[in-house]
């Protein structure tokens, strides 16, 4: 089987591009990380199924002449699914951006208090980084 290098280096630029985007706060850049991630999946899809053949109907070609359309399918089954995750998040955008005034995802502020009790117990007196893994473990089955 063939496969076009043009094609995968454009879909792996494109997840590449997409998955960057989707660490972003901002819900616009995360959108717009979601279209080119899913873009570069269709593509890949694509890239893989094979060579291009004549149209899959019965009796119309060879079977051997005839492309696979089960990778069509799943792109297209890809599309709708994408176009409904970013209508979503289109309007939860849209939503926070009226409450807000900007469409920033904010932290979750039980994240940030776990965060902020781990490093006041790494800077306290009492953290000890030379203790053994087995008075650890001898600590958590008498406790």
């Amino acid at each position: 089987m063939d496969v076009n290098l043009t094609l995968v280096v454009v879909a792996g630029a494109l997840v590449g591009c997409g998955a960057y985007l989707l660490l972003e706060r901002s819900l616009t850049r995360v959108l717009v990380g979601l279209v080119l991630l899913s873009n570069g999946v269709n593509v890949a899809i694509l890239a893989t199924s094979g060579r291009a053949g004549e149209a899959p109907f019965y009796g119309s070609a060879d079977v051997d002449d005839m492309s696979d359309p089960l990778p069509q399918a799943m792109v297209l089954t890809a599309i709708v699914i994408t176009l409904g995750t970013i209508a979503f998040l289109l309007a939860m955008a849209h939503r926070n951006w009226q409450l807000a005034g900007h469409d920033d995802v904010q932290d979750d502020t039980e994240d940030a208090r776990i965060r902020r009790l781990a490093v006041d117990d790494a800077t306290s007196d009492s953290y000890d980084m030379t203790a053994d893994r087995d008075d650890e473990d001898d600590y958590r089955e008498d406790g």
